[in-house]
Formats: C-alpha cells, structure tokens, sequence
C-alpha cells in the first residue's frame, strides 16, 4: 500500500509540473524548464523526501538554472549541501542567491554564520535581523534564534548592556532556553551572576539540565577551580548516570586529563556557544522525528565546533531511526576512539544494530564477549549488558547480570531499586513468580513511590486473582504519581473491572484506549467492559479493532474471536 502511494505521488507531482504554464516558474523557460531539467529537479525532491542525500545532490546540482526563480529549488539545495558537509558551496550559492527584498532562511542564516566567523558582525547582525521576519518557521526561529544570535553579535563586540537587551527580547515561552543563554552570557561576562545562573540550572526541577552540568565544571576549570568542578561532576554523576558528556567528564578527571574538557567548549568564544545552540535546536526536532532537518542544524553545529566530538551521538541516533544503519555504524565506530566511556557506549549501539537488522544471536554474545574483555568492568557495564539481554528477551542472562550488579551496590544507591525492579520483571517473564514478586516488592520497600512498580506488581496480583484490594490501592497511588499514562490507567481500569464496578472501569479504560488507541489489550479490556454494561454493539465494534491491529498475538486473537460471536458471560 505504501508503495502505491508514493507512485501516485511520483504521477501527480510529475504531471503538475508537465502540464503547468511555464510563467509558473518564471523566465527563460524553455532552457530551464525542459522536459531533462524537470526530470533531474523532479529526482531531486524525491531523494530529499526519501533521505537519499548523495542522489538528491546529483540530481540538483544539475539544474542550478533554476536558482533565480523556484525558492523551494533553493532550499532543498542548500540543505542538501549542508548535509553532505560541502559548506563551502553552501555559503556560496547562498550569497548567489540571496536578494534584498526577499526573506529567505537558510541564505540568511548561512551568510550571518559566515560573517560572524570572519568578525563582520555588522553584516552578520544584518542577516540575522532578517530571521526575525521570517514567519515560514513556527518553533525557534521567529523570535528566538535571530534574537539571540544577535546577542552574542553584541557580546562579541563587547556590548554587554545590548547582548541582554536582545536576550530579553525572546519570548517568555522559550525560558528554559532563556535560562541556558544567560548561564552562557554571565560565562562570557565573568560576572558574578555566573556561578547562581549554572546553579539554578542544576537545580531546576522541571526540566532534565544535567547536560549543562558539564558546561559548569568547565567554566569553573577555566577559573581554576578545580576541586569545585570536580564536585560538580560527581554530583552530576550521582543523579544523573546515563549522561555520557558527564561520564566521559569524570573520565578525564580521574585520569588527570582535565585540560581535555577545556578544548571541547569555550563559553569565551561565541561560536561554541552558538554551536550549541543548534545541537539544541537539532535535539528538539529529533525529539519531533523530522531527523532531516536535525541532521541539518547537527552539521552546522559540527561545522562551528568539530572539537565538540560527543554530539555525535544524536547524529548516530538519528541515522539509525532514518535507517540509515551504515552510516550510524560508522559514527559509533568512530566514537570508540574517543575513550572507554563512549567505546563501551558505541559497543552497545552497534550490537543494537546488529541484533535488530542482522543477527540477533550472534549481536548478544558478540556484546558478552566485549563485557568480558572490559579491564574493570562496573556496575554501570553490568546494569547495562542486563538491560541489552533483557530488552531482547534474553532473560536469564539478563537476570544474571543484574544478580551482578547487585552484589556490589549499597541499597541507598540510585539504581538499587531500579535493578531489582528490572530483575524482577525478568523473573516475572521466565514464570518464576516467587522470585519476581519478591524483588518487585523489595524495590517498592526501598522506594515506595516507583509509579511503573508500583503498576507492575498490582496488575500481575490482579492477573493472577490475589491481593485484589491492595493491587488497586497500589495502582491508584501510581496513578497519582503519573496522570495519563496509558498503561496504568488501564490497570486502575481494569482493577475496577475485577471488582466488577463497571462504571468505573468503563470511565479509565475510555481514556486509555484515549492515549493508546492501537494497544490490543486495552482496547480488549474497554470491549470487555462495554459488553457487561449490555454495550454490545460498542464492545463488538472494539472487539473488531482488536482483530485488525497489527500487533495482535495469537492468543489473544484467538481469544477476542470467540468474544465477538458468543460475547460474555455474565458472571454474577
């Protein structure tokens, strides 16, 4: 079906451009326009749409004549260039392109970076200015990026009244981002705000900050403060694991390679600041999954800073969901000579790829071998080997590697409670009951206020027809502590389906089959539910949906095909 739609795509788009009027696409249009130039333009997009960079270069590059009047030609291209890393070509067909009294966004932001890097910030502001008038884009550029590129214009210039004029000018919407600029401002100012702005950072609540815990050690390194920034990254550390900016950091402490962390950022030289700013950006449309146009802002971020190695992880990532595995492949070989944090890292990765498009069998064990190499592997390597075996349905190795982890962890650790959660779902996975009831519980002991616990245990009681009172109650509390999530408001509706209050059950399985409309289970339970309130066309018309989802296993087909010819019985 799908290939049907993108030839029907391919047909229309071919005959628009056919049959349409030449005044359409401007002057000279015999020579541009010819039946070849359209075929090349026509190849172009399409490889654009698809990913395929390298033949979306050769098909445009080839019908440049169409620069002067087809503003989409234009944009293509220089992202095109841009992604295959031909700046060069970039910022000069940009400046060929670029006209007064039109606004266009990539011409004026490549010309702003470009005269930014030469020092003309007279003429970067100009560009950048523009970008403020550029309503084409809806999420940063508006009224931020122009802003706030315009800020560190006057920073540079040493303007420090104006660089927090234009900082002010963004939006409140955009304050987390307001926050980070004005750490990076107070940075470059050396003023005595700097400190208290990386702080709150820190200590923000709302949102993950725990990147820019990296950005404060290395302000304070520059300060000479070097036991202050050590703090910093072993409090990091303590709250914030996974970070791999912060692990790689605390490498380089340990080592004695402090100087490291110093020649990957400089809040001293606006161009790292600014390279940051579009990882920043880059992260927010990966998150969006338009990988297209965060490999766009990634490759300028590299361009501006390529000492800043580590943001390469995102440009893996985003590869990899673009299924672009050849290329993720080789970012994640190249990241294994950065240091053992990022090769255990890359490791990883590339065992993900192996075992999800290649061999699944020989990526655990290859992954095993790697572990067993390691020279002094630690809880970390443990907890996540474990968690590759689990999350491939390898159980019983990953229990395990699990065991391992906890022989050498305190119960006051951050992950204590995690890993035997994680354990225990393991157990619970291979039948073992005993043994996963009892490490769920001992997780919710340590810390009882694990929502994703807390759900787990309630519903395998209710499953199984135990500890009804106290499963709800339990799940009740998850609820509390994470509104909208679909998996438990299923539970907590289901909970109340066992207790037979349909009433109750209809109004939280309505609102997860809300949130998780293709879930098969839950859509079942909401069908179960309408049948005993005597809904039966509703339940049937579920049941149906079940049948037609994707992810359906057998049993429960099987199962719901039984539900919709003789319903159910009502058991009172």
């Amino acid at each position: 079906m799908r290939y049907f739609i993108k030839n029907i795509y391919f047909i229309l788009l071919l005959v628009t451009i056919l049959f349409l009027d030449t005044e359409t696409f401007g002057k000279d249009s015999k020579v541009k326009y010819s039946r070849n130039n359209i075929s090349n333009y026509l190849s172009g997009i399409i490889s654009v749409n698809q990913d395929y960079t390298n033949a979306a270069f050769k098909y445009l590059n080839k019908v440049q004549s169409l620069k002067n009047d087809h503003s989409n030609f234009n944009v293509q291209f220089i992202r095109t260039l841009i992604l295959l890393e031909k700046f060069n070509q970039a910022f000069a067909f940009s400046k060929d392109v670029w006209l007064e009294d039109e606004y266009f966004f990539e011409t004026d932001l490549l010309l702003g970076l470009e005269f930014f890097i030469k020092n003309d910030y007279l003429n970067a502001e100009k560009h950048f200015e523009r970008l403020n008038k550029i309503s084409r884009y809806n999420l940063l550029f508006d009224d931020f990026l122009g802003n706030i590129l315009i800020a560190w214009i006057k920073a540079s210039e040493n303007n420090k009244e104006d660089s927090f004029k234009f900082l002010d000018k963004v939006p409140e919407r955009y304050h987390n981002l307001k926050k980070i600029q004005n750490s990076f401002l107070q940075c470059y100012f050396d003023t005595s705000k700097a400190q208290i702005a990386f702080e709150q950072l820190m200590n923000n609540e709302d949102s993950d900050f725990s990147r820019y815990n990296f950005f404060f050690a290395n302000y304070l390194l520059f300060k000479n403060k070097n036991i202050e920034a050590e703090k910093v990254i072993n409090l990091s550390r303590k709250t914030h694991k996974s970070n791999l900016l912060i692990k790689q950091t605390e490498n380089f402490i340990l080592t004695g390679n402090s100087k490291k962390i110093k020649n990957l950022f400089n809040c001293k030289n606006p161009v790292d600041v600014i390279a940051e700013i579009f990882y920043v950006i880059a992260n927010i449309y990966s998150t969006e999954k338009n990988y297209q146009l965060s490999n766009f802002y990634l490759k300028i971020s590299f361009f501006l800073n390529n000492k800043f190695t580590p943001n390469k992880t995102l440009l893996a990532e985003n590869f990899f969901y673009q299924q672009k595995y050849e290329l993720s492949k080789k970012i994640y070989n190249s990241l294994k000579s950065i240091g053992p944090v990022y090769s255990w890292y890359a490791s990883i990765n590339l065992a993900i790829i192996l075992s999800d498009i290649e061999d699944k069998e020989y990526a655990v064990f290859d992954l095993e071998d790697e572990f067993n190499l390691l020279l002094n592997p630690d809880l970390e390597h443990n907890y996540e080997l474990a968690n590759f075996f689990k999350d491939r349905e390898y159980y019983q190795e990953s229990i395990k590697y699990y065991s391992l982890a906890l022989q050498n962890i305190k119960q006051n650790h951050f992950l204590f409670s995690k890993i035997l959660d994680r354990r225990g779902t393991s157990y619970e996975r291979l039948g073992d009951w005993d043994n996963a009831e009892k490490d769920l519980k001992e997780s919710l002991r340590i810390l009882p206020d694990q929502p994703h616990v807390l759900n787990y245990l309630g519903y395998s009681w209710i499953d199984r027809g135990i500890n009804i009172d106290k499963a709800l109650e339990m799940i009740i509390r998850a609820n509390e502590l994470k509104k909208n999530d679909g998996y438990i408001t299923d539970s907590l509706g289901w909970a109340f389906y066992v207790k037979k209050n349909y009433l109750d059950a209809e109004k939280f399985l309505q609102r997860a089959v809300e949130i998780l409309p293709l879930d098969p289970i839950i859509n079942d339970h909401y069908a179960d539910t309408l049948w005993m309130l005597n809904k039966h066309i509703q339940a049937r018309y579920f049941w149906k949906h079940v049948l037609g989802l994707d992810t359906v296993e057998q049993k429960l087909k099987d199962n719901v095909s039984k539900k919709l010819i003789f319903g159910i019985a009502n058991k009172s």
